[in-house]
Formats: structure tokens, C-alpha cells, sequence
């Protein structure tokens, strides 16, 4: 409780006394400066005890107002994605507790000052770790200006659904001045993921980290374990960019990112002089060192290799596959490779590149720097890198790494389909002059009420508009595509993409298998012949402009599951339906209050999407209206 000393004044009954000497006004001053002091020390004591008493800092949670973050260096130390060779991954499953702060900070990661959200004032976020068989558990304040959910990109979920933090279909976002538990069992996975904000387009501006699983079962071995988080940036706010985007007459025009960043460091090569700093890796000369490359951007696909060093492609998306060469890989937005580097060169230092596909983009802006380096070291000598790249050309098409060739360590074949779902995507121009992304007839909008619980309630009181499979009536189908399959059956999904850009889809809730993905249209006449011995199984694939991708996945873990396009540009127009899955289990489910709590609130949620009525005005003039 505040204690408010009241203090002497001139005025009043006070100015009728005998008007005092210097002295004596020196001597009322040191009186109220030491009642002043002894009430702050007062103050400062009952503090630290409450911290004390209480269980310290997050016991305060409460008096964290919005921006509330602890003043220190904004960059995450590069040791923080180094991981720990002593780990244990045989130690008995375990809870592992994580308590974060969502905040706003003003930071330059490439020298240009600019709004980040970040988690514990700093950015990029921190490292989860675990192994198969923990459980995560996570309190997340929400102290930044508007609302926010956190997804667990990859991760199953299986029996905990409304944990996968997607906005609209499985929850209702963390309001500001908020805060809510995340809980969750890591079953059946390992590998290398990553978790991001799933709230419109606020992963853009800083809310992401990486995910690490590890098991037994993992057979790949190497001398060190880093994490390389690559992405495009930004250095406006992603909500200031959204509408210029969503506007009418915008068609195909994404924002270009103004460069980008490794590991949160880089230098942008307009600023003079400059204040970013470059991302740095120091590894031991002639041992091995596994790399993580994880996509961690809203729009750009990169090629990445690293000078003079031939790398061994281990693991796609949380699956380890046999060790395939190469000097260069092609990585898409939320698409993750791990790769063996054997320090074995003759040089102490290398450039790491990661470029951008800039020929994906709608305009390619003359001060561009599309490539952002990395420096590999072999001895802590601070000399930059003189050494020259690969060499060889790169491939303009905007597209996946050719994955044809790669196999699964695990052989798991492809069963037979039990029915095959056709999916077209495109942008089209509709109402108020708006191109907008979508999935056959819909253009997803998030429900204010989730379609999870939605479904849940639905199916509970055995309302007929749930009961039959294939899409559910129930939804408006303008803005929710959601598709109901009974049982545990195995679902072939085929997608032409009739856009000029290309889309990495990302499946929640499962992986699945890349039959085939190419130019134009599919040939089915080949679809009995496609190879389903071992393919490829991943969670991000890639479809490229005006082709196709074919897909299969066995609907054994129940739910409301979105499938979208990861180009944050692109979901926030509306590229996103769902796969209600094993509807009979789900109908057995409760969702927990505290998940279903904000949405009983609305008023409390801020930012978000933009509805297509506030473009109005502006369509109208651009018509010449009046």
C-alpha cells in the first residue's frame, strides 16, 4: 500500500506562524528530506520482501503494465542458440517451465531504429528445449499494445488442440494486460521447429524463436548444435505495411522487405554509417557441427550456403532423412533443414549467405540487398571472410529445394487414399476492388467464436449442420472452409495454384507426404503410379506459381486443423481453410475455461485483421465515386 506523507506548506494556517530564519527553513528542509527518505526506504524494503515472500519477480505479474520489459541489451546473446552438448536424452520425461513477457521495445537489428515485439525484452525469442515425452508449459504475459497467441509451428498437439494457438479456429488471442498458460505434451516428434505469434501479421515484427526436440531415436551425431534463424525484415511495423497491402488496386504487391537477418543481426546497406552488426559463428576446425536453418520470415524464400564448405543435408522438417550433399539449399517460409558442416577448410574465416529470391517479389526496389551475410570462424581472428561463393546459378523459379532424391531414415510408405480433395488457390477482386486469397470459393476471415469450439458445441448437441462429412454447413462458407473426415482414414490432397506466386502450405497437426509438386497441371493418369515407398514427409511444401502439389496424410490425430499458406501476407487475405478430424473424438472434448475466457470478452481484444467494409471510402474514390 502507498503511504502518502503530508508534508508542511507556506500557505494556510502554516503562513501564520512566525516567519521563519534561513536556518530554520534549512532545518525543514532536512527534515522533509529525511521523512522523504525514510518513507522511499520504507517503500523500497516492503518491495524486496513482497519479492521475497511472494516467489519473486512473476509474482508481480499483475503490476506489469502494457510495454512493460526489463531494460538490457535488445540482442539475444548467439550463445543462447547454441545448444548444449552435455543434454540428456535419456533423462526421465519432465516439466519443463518457461514464464515470458510480451513487450515493445525500440531496437535497430540493422541499424535502423525501428518497433519491436519482443519476448523478455529481447529479440529474436528465446530457445525452447525439451525431449520426446516433456511436458512444455509456458505463461505468457501479454504487456504489448495489442493482442497476441502463440503457435507451436509443428508440433502434433495431439489430445491438447486448443493449445496450437491459432487464432480464430482453435482459441481467442491473449488480450493486453493479460496472461495465459500454454501446456502441452511433445509425443512422437523430434527435431527442429519453431513457435511464432499466429495474430494477424505480428510474427513480422519480432514474436518467434525456435523449438528444439530431442530423443533417443535420433541417430544424427555431430560435434556441436547451433540454431541459424534466416528471414526477410521489415522496418515499418507490420501493421502500417497490412493495409497498404490489403488496399484496393494492390493485386500481387506484397511489401518488400528492406533486407534481412540471420540470427536477428545484420547491416542494412542503405544506412551510412550503419549500426547493425553481422551474425557470427565460431566452430572448431576439423570437427563436425550441425546447423539449423529455420525460416523464420513473413515472405521471402532464400538460398543459403556457406563458401567453400560442402554441407549434408540431415533432417527436413523435424524428419531425419539420409545424408544427401550439397553446396547450396533453397528454403521457404517456415520450412526448416538441418544440415552437417565438417570444418575442414584450409581458411579461418567464411561468409555465410543466405539470399533472397527477390525475383519472387512484385518489384525489385534499386537499393535492395537481397544476400545478408554470416561469418564463419574457425579461430576468434576478427578479420572478415575474403573468400567467393559456389558460383554456380541460381534458380530464378520460386520453389522448393528438389527433394525428389531425399529419403526418410525411417521408411514410412504412403497407404493407399481413402478420397481425394481438390483445392484450388488463387487471389481474386471482389467487393469494395479487393484482391483477396482464396481456397476454392472462400476467403478466410478469423470467427470470433473459434470453429474448434464452434464444432465442439455443435457436435455435443448433435446439431445436423455438423453431422455430415465433407465441408460442414455449418460455417459460412464465404470465410470458413472447414472440412469434416470421420475416422481414421488417409486423405490425399491436391492443390493448383492458378496465382503468378508461389505459396509454401503448412499443415497443422500433421506431416505429411510430398507425392509430386511441378508446373501447370497434375497428370492423372500418373496418380497410380506415383511413388508412395518412403516418400518424403514434411510439414511446409511449396507450390510454385501457376503449378501444383499433391499430398497425403493419415487423419489419426484429432481436431480442427488450418491448412494455409505461411506467407503472412498472403494468410491475412484469406488463404487458410481447416480439416475437422476425427469428429467423434472431438465431440467428447471440453475446452478448458481459461481458453475460452477471452473470447467471452471481445472488447478486450485489440489490433488484428481489417475488415473489408473500412476500405470502402477509399474503393469509391478510386471508382471516381463520390
Amino acid at each position: 500500500m502507498t503511504v502518502y506523507q503530508k508534508l508542511p506548506t507556506s500557505e494556510g494556517e502554516n503562513a501564520a506562524a512566525t516567519p521563519r530564519t534561513p536556518r530554520l527553513k534549512r532545518l525543514a528542509s532536512v527534515c522533509v528530506l529525511r521523512v522523504l527518505s525514510h518513507t522511499l526506504g520504507l517503500i523500497l524494503l516492503a518491495f524486496v520482501l513482497g519479492i521475497f515472500l511472494l516467489g519473486g519477480l512473476p509474482a508481480f505479474g499483475a503490476l506489469r503494465g502494457p510495454g512493460f520489459h526489463v531494460e538490457k541489451p535488445f540482442r539475444r546473446d548467439p550463445s543462447d542458440y547454441v545448444l548444449d552438448n552435455g543434454w540428456d536424452v535419456h533423462s526421465t520425461p519432465t516439466t519443463r517451465n518457461y514464464n515470458w513477457t510480451i513487450s515493445e521495445i525500440e531496437a535497430a537489428p540493422d541499424g535502423v531504429l525501428r518497433t519491436l515485439i519482443v519476448i523478455d525484452g529481447q529479440f529474436p525469442g528465446p530457445l525452447v528445449e525439451c525431449n520426446e515425452g516433456d511436458t512444455i508449459v509456458i505463461d505468457v504475459y501479454n504487456g504489448a499494445t495489442n493482442s497476441t497467441s502463440l503457435h507451436w509451428h509443428g508440433q502434433y498437439q495431439n489430445g491438447t488442440n486448443w493449445m496450437d494457438g491459432t487464432t480464430g479456429v482453435t482459441n481467442c488471442p491473449i488480450p493486453p494486460g493479460k496472461s495465459f498458460r500454454y501446456e502441452f505434451t511433445v509425443r512422437e516428434q523430434w527435431g527442429t521447429y519453431w513457435y511464432h505469434a499466429h495474430f494477424s501479421t505480428s510474427r513480422i515484427d519480432g514474436l518467434f524463436g525456435p523449438f528444439i526436440i530431442h530423443s533417443p531415436k535420433e541417430s544424427i551425431h555431430s560435434d556441436t548444435d547451433r540454431v541459424v534463424m534466416v528471414h526477410d525484415y521489415y522496418h515499418d511495423l507490420s501493421a502500417a505495411l497490412l493495409p497498404q497491402y490489403l488496399a484496393p488496386d494492390n493485386e500481387n504487391d506484397e511489401p518488400v522487405p528492406d533486407g534481412a537477418l540471420i540470427n536477428g543481426m545484420g547491416i542494412c546497406s542503405t544506412c551510412e554509417p550503419s549500426l547493425g552488426k553481422l551474425a557470427t559463428f565460431g566452430l572448431d576446425r576439423d570437427k563436425t557441427h550441425r546447423l539449423r536453418f529455420i525460416n523464420v520470415g513473413a515472405f521471402a524464400e532464400f538460398d543459403v550456403e556457406i563458401d567453400q564448405h560442402e554441407l549434408s543435408l540431415v533432417e527436413v522438417d523435424g524428419v531425419e532423412v539420409e545424408p544427401y550433399r550439397l553446396h547450396r539449399f533453397r528454403i521457404n517460409v517456415a520450412q526448416r533443414y538441418s544440415v552437417i558442416l565438417h570444418a575442414n577448410q584450409p581458411t579461418d574465416s567464411y561468409w555465410l549467405r543466405a539470399r533472397m529470391i527477390a525475383h519472387c517479389f512484385a518489384e525489385i526496389p534499386e537499393d535492395l540487398k537481397p544476400e545478408v551475410l554470416g561469418i564463419v570462424r574457425y579461430t576468434s581472428n576478427e578479420e572478415k571472410p575474403t573468400t567467393k561463393g559456389w558460383g554456380e546459378a541460381m534458380e530464378l523459379e520460386c520453389k522448393d529445394l528438389n527433394t525428389s532424391e531425399i529419403i526418410p531414415a525411417v521408411s514410412i510408405s504412403a497407404p493407399e487414399p481413402d478420397a481425394l480433395i481438390y483445392i484450388r488457390s488463387n487471389f481474386e477482386i471482389g467487393a469494395y476492388r479487393l484482391s483477396r486469397g482464396f481456397f476454392n470459393k472462400t476467403s478466410w476471415r478469423p470467427a470470433e467464436v473459434p470453429t474448434l469450439v464452434q464444432a465442439i458445441d455443435g457436435l455435443a448437441r448433435a446439431n445436423r449442420s455438423f453431422s455430415s462429412e465433407g465441408i460442414l454447413p455449418a460455417y459460412d462458407i464465404n470465410r470458413q472452409m472447414v472440412y469434416r473426415i470421420d475416422g481414421i482414414k488417409t486423405i490425399d490432397i491436391l492443390i493448383d495454384n492458378f496465382d503468378d506466386g508461389n505459396h509454401p502450405f503448412h499443415l497443422h497437426g500433421y506431416k505429411f507426404w510430398v507425392l509430386g509438386q511441378g508446373h501447370g497441371y497434375f497428370d492423372r493418369s500418373t496418380y497410380a503410379a506415383l511413388n508412395t515407398t518412403n516418400p518424403l514427409r514434411r510439414d511446409t511444401v511449396t507450390i510454385e506459381a501457376y503449378g501444383w502439389v499433391l499430398i497425403r496424410f493419415v487423419t489419426d490425430n484429432p481436431g480442427m486443423w488450418a491448412f494455409h499458406c505461411h506467407i503472412a501476407w498472403h494468410a491475412e487475405a484469406g488463404m487458410l481453410m481447416q480439416f475437422l478430424t476425427q469428429p467423434a473424438t472431438v465431440a467428447s472434448w471440453e475446452v478448458p475455461e481459461d481458453v475460452k475466457g477471452f473470447c467471452a470478452h471481445p472488447e478486450d481484444q485489440r489490433g488484428g485483421g481489417i475488415p473489408d467494409e473500412d476500405f470502402y471510402e477509399l474503393a469509391k474514390r478510386l471508382s471516381g465515386g463520390e
